[in-house]
């Protein structure tokens, strides 16, 4: 109608225009004559007003339908979002992801239970107990866990239902004995591998940036698993020299508390200063080092000698792996100089490396710590530099290569038990590109990453 009328009005106006112009001119000796014809018919001009203000009026409705559509479609946008979330969610329960409010309650009721328990066993002893305070901490501990990751993913939901297993056997123990002495993790059952191996992993928790700063992008760190007894925790982080490959010094730390304040640092120095010149032959190679039992081990500079350094004594102490390739033969993928890695599980030490008889295959050997020398060699089907870096869990070797530049994958095992390896395909998100160092602490279940100069930690879910 709008278009019609507008139409109408331009075609008035084009009429009148041709009958003013329709003009005849004449010329005299004195004057110029130019006559104008008019119509016989009056000029419209009240019509063409109101015409005029009847296409304001239809341009003025016509953007107002021009802006609901544009709610409407905001409004649609939303739905199909909404859509599209309630799909997503509706897979996530078809593959057993979903995680509803039901499933939050129940677990509060459950670590609420279990303090209650503690509370009554703190009651009936009326007195102190370390132990029984300390079970009390980490009910509390879950507790806010379970608000806090109500939000949270599937593999942080298990990390918490792993915890509370944990919780549940000590509660119980505590319940029939009235109460034990709560051990280290290492120490207990619940620590000898009873359980069929790695299912997942959390999302990584990055602790802090080394003490050296961002440029010190290659060494390692973690915590020790089995501290002397005078130290009820001791952390370490050990930078490499801008080189990538030098192991000077390390930093040691007493309390979780100091390790994130750089708080009361202990550093120990393995390099010294003799008659004008540097003395290396007690330092370290490459990002492969562990601590355990109050010794940290590592590969020697520039050999194929296993080093460990007892860090209250500060004696080195060397052992030869005399068919071990070394000097950057047979490196971890993208990662110089890693020729030996250490690794601790929950039946002790390990090192693992390459030789030339193995043609650059990964070969674990046990380590006996009272020795220090190797009890047993196992040699695997994977070949060593085309994996970013490996750890071991209860005897199983559990090995990773890049996936991309954002995720890792856990692709390939050996257990020492069987003979026997496997492809568990776990994803592992990174929070830099590189992994230069990555060790399991049986203690506190817990891989222990070094990424970027980065200290990353990751809770390790097991299969049940």
């Amino acid at each position: 109608e709008f278009f019609c009328i507008y139409f109408y009005f331009i075609l008035c106006t084009c009429s009148v225009r041709a009958v003013v112009y329709n003009v005849n001119c004449s010329l005299t000796e004195k004057h110029n004559f130019c006559p104008v014809t008019l119509p016989d018919i009056a000029i419209p001009v009240r019509r063409m007003e109101k015409l005029e203000i009847l296409s304001h009026g239809l341009s003025a409705r016509l953007q107002q339908q021009l802006a609901l559509i544009g709610e409407y479609n905001v409004s649609l946008m939303e739905s199909l979002q909404e859509l599209q979330n309630l799909a997503r969610r509706v897979r996530m329960v078809e593959v057993g992801v979903s995680f509803s409010e039901l499933d939050f309650e129940l677990l509060r009721l459950e670590v609420q239970r279990m303090k209650t328990t503690v509370v009554e066993l703190r009651a009936s002893l009326n007195q102190s107990n370390e132990s029984i305070d300390k079970l009390y901490d980490e009910v509390q501990e879950i507790l806010v866990m379970v608000s806090q990751l109500e939000l949270s993913d599937k593999q942080n939901i298990m990390v918490v239902q792993q915890k509370i297993r944990s919780l549940r056997k000590r509660v119980q123990e505590c319940r029939e004995k009235g109460t034990v002495p709560v051990k280290s993790d290492l120490e207990t059952g619940l620590r000898n591998c009873e359980h069929e191996g790695l299912l997942n992993v959390s999302k990584p928790k990055v602790v802090q940036l080394n003490w050296r700063g961002a440029n010190y992008k290659y060494g390692g760190w973690g915590m020790d698993p089995s501290p002397a007894s005078s130290k009820k925790e001791v952390y370490w982080v050990a930078p490499l020299n801008l080189d990538g490959r030098l192991l000077e010094s390390f930093h040691l730390y007493t309390s979780y508390k100091d390790l994130l304040l750089y708080s009361n640092p202990i550093e120990r120095r393995l390099s010294k200063y003799n008659v004008n010149t540097w003395d290396y032959r007690d330092c370290g190679q490459g990002s492969g080092m562990v601590m355990y039992r109050s010794h940290l081990y590592y590969n020697c500079y520039g050999t194929r000698s296993l080093c460990r350094v007892d860090i209250d004594a500060k004696v080195v102490e060397r052992t030869l792996l005399s068919k071990a390739a070394y000097n950057n033969r047979f490196s971890y993928l993208g990662v110089s100089w890693q020729d030996l890695d250490f690794a601790v599980d929950e039946s002790g030490l390990w090192v693992l490396y390459a030789t030339e008889e193995s043609l650059g295959k990964l070969v674990i050997s046990k380590i006996n710590v009272s020795s220090f020398s190797v009890e047993q060699t196992w040699v695997t089907t994977q070949y060593k530099p085309e994996v970013t870096n490996a750890f071991m869990i209860c005897g199983v070797m559990y090995a990773t290569r890049p996936k991309n530049t954002g995720v890792e994958e856990i692709f390939y095992t050996f257990d020492t038990k069987t003979g026997k390896h496997g492809s568990p395909a776990v994803l592992l998100d990174k929070v830099s590109e590189t992994v230069q160092s990555l060790s399991y602490n049986p203690a506190d279940r817990k891989l222990y990453m070094y990424s970027g100069g980065y200290e990353v930690t990751y809770e390790v879910i097991f299969k049940l």
